[in-house]
């Protein structure tokens, strides 16, 4: 079973997927927001394509461990997705500095301010995923 790992932002959504054993996060694409359907069918797509059993959102907690209004959006949106995919569990995982790791990361890896634009929240999808995938990976 894979596990999908979201980083959902306003204008976009990172998405990462696992291997098959849940050992590794690969970053898969990143969503232009457009409409919470289209959204919506495009992570089914991506879910029925890798044979995803899991679903794992990136919570947006500020620095003192509470949810404010970008995590309760957040909350909202895996609502919808679990109301649209009721066979999947949907988890949240705490991915507070996940963006600032990413970046971090491409900078390191001398990837230009232009291109780490265009995959800086697939990148945080990554590190939200195995994040997760380091904890509690095999279960």
């Amino acid at each position: 079973m894979r596990i999908l790992g979201l980083d959902v932002g306003d204008k976009t959504i990172g998405v990462a997927v696992s291997d098959a054993l849940s050992l590794t996060a690969q970053g898969v694409e990143v969503i232009r927001r457009r409409t919470v359907a289209g959204d919506i069918a495009r992570l089914k797509e991506l879910i029925a394509g890798y044979e995803v059993g899991r679903i794992v959102v990136g919570m947006p907690k500020n620095m003192d461990g509470t949810v404010g209004t970008r995590g309760e959006l957040v909350k909202e949106f895996a609502g919808e997705i679990s109301a649209a995919l009721p066979e999947l569990a949907v988890e949240f995982w705490d991915e507070r500095l996940s963006t600032v790791a990413a970046e971090k990361y491409l900078i390191a890896a001398d990837v230009s301010r232009a291109k780490r634009k265009k995959v800086i929240d697939k990148m945080a999808a990554v590190f939200i995923l195995q994040g997760y995938l380091d904890r509690y990976g095999r279960r």
